[in-house]
């Protein structure tokens, strides 16, 4: 419903009239998107009704809001400012939606998930089998989404959880280990100390955007600096990288478990270089939980927890071995 505001002069044209919800939607919407095309189809409009609306949404505020860059739109710093209030102003409305005309506490309607890896497909299947009126939206990366503003109703997240407006589930705890395959071993030595890796390829995740890691934690505190000719945010890439015999890589225990097993991968400096690791589910902190966001996690938890592998440790391996 438009509001009328009171009448006062600011020197600037604009209408006297607040926007809609529909419009603060279909404006988070198309900062989603990236383009009002792609906005439009995924709101099912017509794209020239949404551009149309759009425009009028600037007209309303007297400001613009989009600017249109190479490839996609940008947002002016109106627009940047809108798009934070607009978020939680939806966020609220969508939730008192849903607690007055869910209350039958059934899973239905569209649930975006993100994940790490290509695991779970089996949790994904079961989930839409046993709830028709869910429509599931699964996207695997390994970048921390931002779930307001990209409309994600949970995420897996791998490593501490520092944004206090999550709600964090933790489902699994692994931890990192360095390994090399035995033909980079032969070539380039085995490491016998952490401050060696400085002498050595080391295959390395991003700490940033397009910023290589530098640094390998240690086992109780202090970090090891560490450099390499490849650089990677998939873990399946640093992976095969090092059994291919590029260099070292620190990564999960349970990602290489087998490849240990079966010796293409040796794990080094088990004791020195290393961190804890959890695995968590994360799901915007709100006063309703929607059913469907509720069950998944909880599936979910079960689930993940049943299927990972047990984490492998320098002392488990040593048991397994027995004595020398």
């Amino acid at each position: 419903m438009d509001v009328t505001r009171p009448e006062k002069s600011t020197g600037t044209a604009h209408s006297d009239h607040r926007p809609s919800l529909d419009r603060l939607r279909e404006f988070l919407e198309v900062t989603r998107a990236g383009s009002i095309s792609e906005a439009a189809r995924r709101l099912g409009l017509p794209r020239a009704t949404l551009s149309r609306r759009i425009a009028s949404l600037e007209a309303d505020l007297g400001v613009r809001l989009l600017i249109r860059r190479t490839t996609r739109l940008a947002l002016t710093r109106p627009g940047e400012e809108l798009l934070k209030r607009a978020q939680r102003v939806v966020v609220d409305a969508d939730a008192a939606w849903e607690a007055v005309r869910r209350l039958d506490d059934i899973p239905r309607g569209l649930l975006r998930v993100s994940v790490t890896g290509p695991h779970f497909l089996q949790l994904f299947t079961d989930f839409l089998r046993d709830f028709p009126e869910v429509i599931l939206e699964v996207q695997s990366t390994t970048r921390h989404v931002d779930l307001l503003a990209e409309g994600v109703d949970v995420a897996m997240r791998i490593g501490p959880i520092r944004d206090q407006d999550l709600i964090a589930r933790q489902v699994y705890s692994d931890r990192l280990i360095v390994v090399a395959s035995s033909e980079y071993l032969d070539r380039a030595g085995r490491p016998a100390r952490a401050a060696d890796l400085t002498r050595h390829d080391c295959i390395v995740g991003f700490a940033g955007e397009w910023a290589p890691s530098a640094r390998w934690p240690r086992w109780g505190g202090g970090t090891v600096p560490v450099a390499g000719r490849f650089s990677a945010n998939e873990i399946e890439h640093i992976r095969e990288a090092a059994i291919e015999g590029i260099g070292c890589a620190l990564i999960a225990s349970a990602v290489v478990a087998e490849d240990i097993e079966t010796g293409r991968l040796v794990p080094i400096l088990e004791d020195e270089v290393g961190a804890e690791l959890p695995v968590s589910l994360v799901y915007a902190d709100r006063e309703f939980i929607d059913p469907k966001v509720r069950e998944f996690v909880d599936r979910a938890v079960r689930v993940i927890a049943s299927e990972m592998p047990r984490p492998l440790g320098l002392r488990e391996r040593r048991a397994s071995e027995g004595p020398e």
